[in-house]
């Protein structure tokens, strides 16, 4: 299950709370597609995750990668707040297939992460 949260300022929060599914990836584009066609864009996103869940099934990541592939561009930046080894190196990947700036947090760095976004410098 992957909780999401749209803020007034454009910045979209993501708080996976179990394997990521097919219709998480929808919800997710249901909720925030309106807003992205209104203001052009999402200012950040905050992935708050201290753990990666993996994905219920092949559905749930395929999903994910469209999901990826057709939003990356409204994205100004992006922080992935975890102590997981797998998302620590998520920047670095990231960097090579989507156009936002992307950073990586600790899990006890939440509030900065979100300052980051809110910053846009």
């Amino acid at each position: 299950m992957l909780k999401h949260e749209l803020l007034e300022s454009g910045i979209l929060i993501l708080k996976p709370e179990g394997a990521l599914r097919a219709e998480d990836f929808a919800a997710l584009a249901a909720a925030v597609d309106p807003y992205i066609e209104q203001h052009a864009g999402l200012e950040g996103l905050l992935i708050d995750a201290p753990t990666f869940p993996g994905w219920e099934n092949f559905a749930g990541l395929v999903s994910h990668l469209r999901f990826v592939r057709d939003h990356h561009r409204q994205v100004r930046r992006i922080a992935v707040v975890s102590d997981s080894a797998l998302l620590a190196v998520a920047p670095k990947i990231a960097s090579h297939f989507v156009s936002a700036e992307v950073r990586t947090f600790a899990a006890s760095d939440r509030a900065a992460a979100l300052a980051w976004i809110e910053s846009g410098s």
